[in-house]
């Protein structure tokens, strides 16, 4: 990928489940310029099968002219541990073996995707973050590093992310992985090992990023005969077909895992203590369709992150619409900015002149 950087860590890394990689490389992407007191950090963590190419996947928030401009911040993104792009995972050398590590790529955790970016953080001597934002898997990632580290991050934005991955988010993932342990390569060590899994894994995922709702407009019946495929039918598979073209099963089943070990509480004292750590202004989103991430996982973020902003959003796209909904998520943050900067609630101040109406900013089409 253009402007992609490398970072070595040449020394063990220690992983929370109690396994070592003896090596760390990260690919990362930094857009614009650093200033002398590092207050112009936006730190972007990246979904499940995201890349550190922010301004690709997130062009709608990212680049020239729009909310987190170059000409203005550092905009930095890294792809996560066990990912596809440039980053240590399954496909790459293991240093020890000189063999790639394919199925013998250890557990990892959100935990150790966060203390692998405060390496990075450190080695570019970037003292403090202004903002750091992410969805899904990567606001699972925002808010561990808040709480691990509160004097860090000056504001957090979490959007369709969770503080504990539910029951539901881990049979999603799991019912993936049957998918790839089926096809009758996955045993294989090679890179195309269960990729005809992932494809049926993909399609599986696919149904909780979006909605009922959604696949009744972007996939509804046509008046055709039974000899036509449905398009519902075509898309699923244009869906696996896709990721197939630039993902392998091996990172796909690792990240399916990190997702689920999400518990911001795991050796905290549970977690409403763990949030109460949380120093950084927060703006919480979350999107009413999501059906992998549902609401309430937000609201409850914003419960109990002292001060935070809870911002519900209505979008057709469920889950997926923080990836998609860039003028409501762009409205939103401005709106939460505006407040910030007058260091007031928006929470009391907004609803204060709103008299008794909920406490909730409500963005809509």
């Amino acid at each position: 990928m253009l402007n992609t950087s490398i970072f070595k860590h040449h020394a063990p890394f220690k992983l929370e489940a109690g396994g070592v990689l003896p090596e760390v490389e990260l690919a990362y992407q930094a857009l614009g310029q650093l200033n002398t007191d590092c207050s112009n950090v936006i730190w972007v963590c990246h979904a499940f099968t995201g890349s550190q190419d922010v301004a690709d996947w997130w062009q709608g928030l990212v680049g020239k002219g729009k909310l987190f401009d170059p000409e203005q911040y550092f905009i930095i993104c890294v792809n996560v541990l066990g990912s596809h792009y440039g980053s240590t995972g399954p496909l790459s050398i293991n240093p020890v073996t000189g063999e790639p590590y394919f199925h013998t790529f250890p557990t990892i955790t959100i935990r150790d995707i966060v203390n692998s970016f405060d390496l990075l953080r450190e080695h570019l001597g970037i003292s403090k973050i202004k903002t750091c934002v992410g969805g899904s898997l990567g606001g699972q990632q925002a808010v561990e590093w808040a709480i691990s580290q509160p004097e860090l991050i000056e504001n957090l934005i979490l959007i369709a992310t969770n503080a504990q991955h539910s029951p539901w988010g881990i049979a999603f993932n799991e019912s993936q992985r049957m998918s790839i342990e089926v096809d009758p390569t996955w045993t294989e060590s090679h890179p195309l090992a269960g990729i005809n899994g992932m494809k049926a894994a993909r399609a599986t995922a696919l149904i909780s990023y979006r909605n009922y709702e959604t696949y009744g407009v972007t996939q509804a019946r046509r008046e055709e005969g039974l000899d036509k495929t449905y398009r519902a039918v075509t898309y699923q598979r244009y869906q696996g077909e896709k990721l197939a073209q630039r993902f392998n099963a091996f990172s796909y089943y690792v990240l399916s895992q990190v997702m689920d070990s999400q518990d911001v509480g795991r050796g905290r004292g549970g977690v409403i203590n763990a949030l109460s750590q949380v120093k950084a202004k927060t703006l919480v989103m979350g999107i009413k369709s999501d059906a992998l991430f549902p609401i309430n996982e937000q609201e409850f973020l914003a419960k109990h992150i002292p001060g935070a902003t809870f911002q519900a959003l209505d979008s057709l796209y469920g889950h997926d619409g923080f990836l998609i909904e860039n003028e409501l998520i762009t409205k939103a943050i401005k709106i939460w900015q505006k407040f910030i900067k007058l260091d007031v609630n928006p929470m009391y101040s907004f609803f204060k002149a709103l008299e008794d109406r909920p406490r909730t900013l409500v963005a809509h089409d």
